[in-house]
């Protein structure tokens, strides 16, 4: 790659539990300076979230910085900052504009929600096309697994479907982790 060839940006796929942070954090871990977007935000009163929470700040090297924020297309487009980015997660960025939409509501989501939801995504996945800097995201492969049983559940997943499909077209390379496991499922050019 020349020096004045864009910088990869990488998708990771992986199911619940699959290493897919920890192999993303392993792709910039040579940087000495990253900038960790946490989109999950907090969950007041919620242990077990808090513990995940904790793990992954943990398992981070000192010098990278952290922003919890769902605003990817700022931080994407920042050009104060040329550092390395890593955004975990997608699915919680989705989930986090899927409320602020109302998407949830059946008939919210007939009612404009739906194309309210349409529009952040895109407004992403040209923000992802078209960032300077070298960014890897992180994002659950909802589309392997058990139906869901709600139409909320269901919307969520074929949204997120397409989701990854518009940030992995945008993407150089594309990984699927499995069972810790990184499989190339498009390969970054040389």
């Amino acid at each position: 790659m020349t020096s004045d060839a864009p910088l990869p940006r990488t998708l990771l796929l992986g199911g619940a539990r699959s290493g897919k942070s920890t192999r993303a954090e392993q792709l910039l871990a040579h940087h000495e300076d990253v900038l960790y977007v946490a989109t999950g935000g907090t969950r007041d009163g919620d242990t077990e979230w808090a513990q995940r929470v904790a793990l992954h700040r943990e398992r981070r090297p000192a010098g990278w910085r952290t922003a919890e924020t769902c605003d990817l297309e700022a931080v994407l487009a920042d050009p104060a900052d040329p550092a390395p980015v890593l955004v975990d997660c997608l699915a919680l960025w989705l989930t986090a504009v899927m409320d602020e939409c109302g998407a949830w509501d059946d008939a919210v989501w007939a009612d404009g929600g739906e194309a309210a939801v349409q529009r952040r995504c895109a407004a992403l996945a040209r923000a992802w096309a078209g960032t300077p800097r070298q960014a890897v995201a992180v994002s659950n492969e909802v589309g392997m697994g058990v139906v869901p049983a709600t139409a909320a559940g269901r919307r969520f997943r074929d949204t997120l479907g397409r989701l990854n499909m518009a940030i992995a077209d945008a993407s150089e390379r594309v990984l699927l982790v499995v069972a810790g496991q990184v499989l190339t499922v498009k390969p970054a050019a040389d």
